[in-house]
């Protein structure tokens, strides 16, 4: 289990920017990120499996395009329990708040390609443990 893609961005609704490491503030989200603040959607995860599958031939889907700050491979995210805790690289460590969310306004990804999978299988977390990670950290749960 590990993070293939972190991305941020500025507003909220858009496509976000990868970038190769960032900084996650405890109780806040991910410096610079929009969705950052004092809530229970401070960081979001996505599978990369469902980013793939939700790619077509028509459709060339990238980290970042469903507005999900962590990209991860090998964790089905969809099906966790919410309060589960998980460390990120050496330092960080968040807690499960949310599985899945209702959109109130459609997102850029929607009306690129007709849908968006973050309503059914993002996952959103608060930053218990702040401090610095990056691609190809590794993910694991905490006990």
């Amino acid at each position: 289990m590990k993070v293939v893609s972190i991305a941020i961005s500025k507003k909220k609704g858009t496509v976000k920017t990868c970038v190769p490491e960032a900084e996650l503030i405890e109780n806040h989200g991910i410096k610079d990120d929009a969705h950052a603040g004092d809530w229970h959607r401070q960081l979001s995860f996505l599978a990369s499996e469902s980013i793939e599958q939700a790619s077509s031939k028509e459709f060339s889907i990238n980290f970042g395009d469903f507005a999900e700050n962590i990209a991860t491979q090998g964790i089905d995210w969809k099906n966790q329990k919410i309060g589960r805790q998980y460390q990120i690289g050496d330092q960080v460590r968040v807690e499960i708040t949310q599985i899945g969310k209702e959109c109130h306004k459609k997102c850029a990804i929607y009306y690129r390609t007709g849908d968006c999978i973050m309503p059914k299988e993002g996952v959103f977390a608060k930053i218990l443990k702040g401090g610095f990670i990056k691609t190809g950290d590794r993910i694991k749960p905490v006990e």
